[in-house]
Parts: C-alpha cells; sequence; structure tokens
C-alpha cells in the first residue's frame, strides 16, 4: 500500500491542525506586523481521483454520476462487483466483516452531505464501493480503516433516506478500468485541476485513470484560500529542516498542476530541499498547491526569488455541457481548461 496523507471531506470536522490554521486566513493584502510569509492556495486534499466539491458542481449542471466518474478516473467503464462481498473494516482495534451495500450505506452520508444532489451522492456510493474492495490497508488483516486513513465509516449513524437511495440506486455498481477494479480515490476539493497519482502520493506508479483533469465546477469554501504564518511560526514548524534563521520558500518542482512536488526552505545558512507533502503538513496548509511571497516591516513586498505570489485561482468556470450517460472511454466531453495547477476513499488511501 503506497503511503499518503489523509483526504479531508467537506463537512466533517478539520484536523485539529488546520482548525487552528484557519483563524490565520487572512484576506490578502494587509498590512504585516513583523516578517511572514504569505501563503495563496487552492483545494482541499491529497489531489488525486474524484473532488466531491467538484462532483457536487457537475451534479448541479446535469451530470449523471457516470459522468463525473468517467471524468474523474479517466478511461474507466462501470462494472460489477463480486456476489456476496464483504468488507474487513479496522474499528478502533477490532476487524468487523462487513456485508459491501450495508458498508457503503455506513459511508456516503458520512464523507458526503446528504443535501447534495442524487448525482453527487450517487458517484459517491459507486466511487466508495469501488475503493473498498480495492484499497487493502491492512494487507491480509483488513481491507479499509473506518476513518479518513481510508474512507469514514459511521455505520448506522450515516444512513440517511436520499444516501440510502444513491446506494440503492447504484447497487453492486463499481469504477473498472480494462474490465478490473480500479481503485478510486477522492478528496474534498481540487482548486480547479486534479493531479497524476504518481505526482501526489510518494512510491506511486502511474496509472491511466488517475490522471490529472480539469475541474471547472469545483467551487467550495476552499477552492482558494490565504494564510499569513509568522516566521517565528514557520521556524517553529519547520525545526529540523531549517538551516540557520527562516529566508523563505523556493518551489523547485511542481505536478501536472500547479501542486508542489519539491521545494528548498531557505535559512540564513543555506537551503534544505523538501518534498511538497512534507511542506504542507509541517506548515499546515490545506493542499500542496501554494504560492508564497514574504512580508517584512509595515509593508508587504513579494520576495522575488519564490516564484508567483498568487495561484491563478477564483477564475469562474466557462460552460461544459453534461456529456451522455455512457461511460468509457472520456465519458464526454471535460470541459475547457480550468485554473491551472498539491482517500481514498476520502483519505489518501483516502
Amino acid at each position: 500500500m503506497l503511503n499518503a496523507s489523509s483526504t479531508y471531506h467537506r463537512h466533517g470536522r478539520w484536523p485539529p491542525a488546520l482548525a487552528v490554521l484557519a483563524a490565520c486566513v487572512l484576506a490578502l493584502p494587509g498590512p504585516a506586523r513583523a516578517s511572514e510569509l504569505f501563503v495563496r492556495g487552492a483545494g482541499f486534499g491529497h489531489g488525486v481521483g474524484m473532488s466531491q466539491e467538484g462532483a457536487l458542481g457537475y451534479a448541479e449542471h446535469g451530470w449523471s454520476y457516470d459522468a463525473i466518474l468517467a471524468h474523474y478516473f479517466t478511461g474507466t467503464a462501470i462494472g460489477q462487483a463480486p456476489a456476496g462481498g464483504r468488507v474487513r473494516v479496522l474499528i478502533g482495534k477490532r476487524v468487523k466483516s462487513i456485508d459491501l451495500e450495508t458498508y457503503v450505506r455506513g459511508v456516503v452520508a458520512a464523507e458526503m452531505p446528504s443535501s447534495w444532489p442524487l448525482a453527487a451522492l450517487e458517484a459517491q456510493a459507486v466511487a466508495s464501493r469501488t475503493y473498498a474492495l480495492t484499497a487493502h490497508a491492512g494487507g491480509s488483516r483488513f481491507d479499509v480503516y473506518a476513518d479518513t486513513r481510508s474512507q469514514v465509516y459511521r455505520g448506522p449513524a450515516a444512513y440517511t433516506p436520499q444516501s440510502d437511495a444513491a446506494v440503492a440506486a447504484t447497487a453492486g455498481q463499481i469504477v473498472t478500468y480494462g474490465g478490473q477494479p480500479a481503485i478510486t480515490y477522492f478528496f474534498a476539493s481540487s482548486g480547479g485541476r486534479t493531479e497524476n497519482v504518481e505526482d501526489a502520493f510518494l512510491g506511486a506508479l502511474p496509472e491511466p485513470w488517475l490522471r490529472g483533469v480539469d475541474d471547472p465546477f469545483d467551487q467550495g469554501p476552499l477552492h482558494d484560500w490565504h494564510v499569513a504564518i509568522s516566521f517565528h511560526s514557520a521556524t517553529v514548524r519547520l525545526r529540523g529542516r531549517l538551516r540557520g534563521a527562516f529566508r523563505g520558500i523556493e518551489v523547485l518542482r511542481r505536478g501536472s498542476s500547479p501542486r508542489i512536488l519539491t521545494a528548498a526552505v531557505l535559512g540564513s545558512r543555506g537551503r534544505t530541499i523538501i518534498s511538497g507533502a512534507e511542506l504542507a503538513s509541517r506548515l499546515g496548509l490545506f493542499d500542496t498547491w501554494a504560492y508564497f511571497s514574504v512580508s517584512r516591516g509595515p509593508g508587504t513586498t513579494p520576495s522575488t526569488t519564490l516564484g508567483p505570489t498568487t495561484a491563478p485561482v477564483g477564475a469562474a468556470p466557462a460552460p461544459v455541457s453534461p456529456p451522455s450517460s455512457t461511460v468509457g472511454g472520456s465519458g464526454g466531453s471535460e470541459g475547457p481548461a480550468g485554473s491551472p495547477q498539491g482517500a481514498g476513499g476520502a483519505t489518501a488511501p483516502s
């Protein structure tokens, strides 16, 4: 199983580090009190596979669940799960074997608000069902965690009439590529474009259905965001990866989207190379889709060494016509390019 960070979903509680960071979200520009690192970014989660906020947008624009899945998982089709399938779920310290359809009932409304359109809930049901059959998070012991390390399972507490209807309407359906079940990662918000799996997860090999695609209807609350981090706080968070006094961040390489693959932490005694995932984790960023600038003293002066100071986010999407409901191949037009761009189910390997 490849190693990847959690995927976060829209209506759940933010992890503690992000909840703290949320209090620091600022509307830029503004007066700086001291040296600060300004970050402008986009999206929330690992960026691979289906954006839940994007699925909402496509559903609101008339797309069917199979067309939504075909958009996010390139070249896939809808197939059937093996009869009598069961899922081994690690709940606390115990592994529980649960009927596949019963398991999916306990996941959909835990991962996506049940008030969302039926097509979005149906897409979530098929993605969650497929992920449960392909994740193998615990090797031979269990298949999935019951939390964002895999996808959130809440059992009967998650049952709602709307989500149950989505599960029933798609009963037994899974995403396949070349006739085989295809792992279906998903996450909260893409910021306008998803990412290639090999550019997001350490050690992952390229997969033809997990390619970055434009996501013009992703318009959730974290579609774009701004954060200010004091140099002191950055120094504390980057301890062990900083040489001397903190000076800034230099982005070295980005993925197929603008998500950061590698960067350099700039210190007064040199620079340290760091992965985009570790940088985002240490700084508490919502996503690796981030651009940096530095302020010093009472005014804000963009750094001339850190690249663009703003991410190309927030542009209104151009109209995209719903494709036919036929799944396979591209599943219809992907629509115009969105913002250029950082588990499974809900975690990555949500």
